[in-house]
């Protein structure tokens, strides 16, 4: 999982430790994809405190071989369709402006859903990150059926 990661720019590559973290005290909403025993997709997330009808999708990797299949969408698909996810109507993201792959994603995904999308800058570069990280922008979808979860 970190490797597939660290090999999938613009991603950030999180500590192994975070990672770590992740696999186990948010196991119940993180999807590991595996092709042959090899790690070809990884989703993170967890519910947010306080609005536990949000799934926050952490990070979302895919390997290179495995991108264009639909394995993303498939991924999250199978995570809103867990009992984890039970309430779940809301998905909430941050991207990147210059990350065209997770922008075309979640664009997807809220057409699938047929859910609203709002984006808003939520970290910005100077602000948060002494222009070391691009701005991070919140993605909103929602509020969806969680009839559509379960197709």
């Amino acid at each position: 999982m970190n490797q597939l990661i660290s090999q999938s720019p613009p991603l950030d590559t999180n500590s192994v430790y975070c990672n770590l973290l992740q696999c186990t005290h948010f196991a119940d909403t993180c999807v590991i994809a595996k092709r042959q025993n090899e790690c070809v997709g990884f989703l993170s997330a967890y519910r947010v405190p306080k609005r536990l009808e949000t799934l926050f999708v952490w990070q979302v990797v895919v390997s290179r071989e495995s991108r264009s299949q639909g394995l993303a969408r498939r991924m999250l698909t199978h995570l809103l369709s867990q009992p984890s996810c039970d309430g779940v109507c809301k998905l909430e993201t941050t991207i990147t402006k210059n990350n065209k792959a997770s922008w075309a994603l979640f664009h997807s995904i809220s057409q699938w859903l047929n859910a609203g999308f709002e984006e808003s800058v939520f970290f910005e570069s100077d602000k948060h990150f002494s222009g070391q990280h691009d701005s991070e922008y919140l993605v909103e979808i929602g509020p969806f059926g969680t009839q559509k979860t379960q197709s």
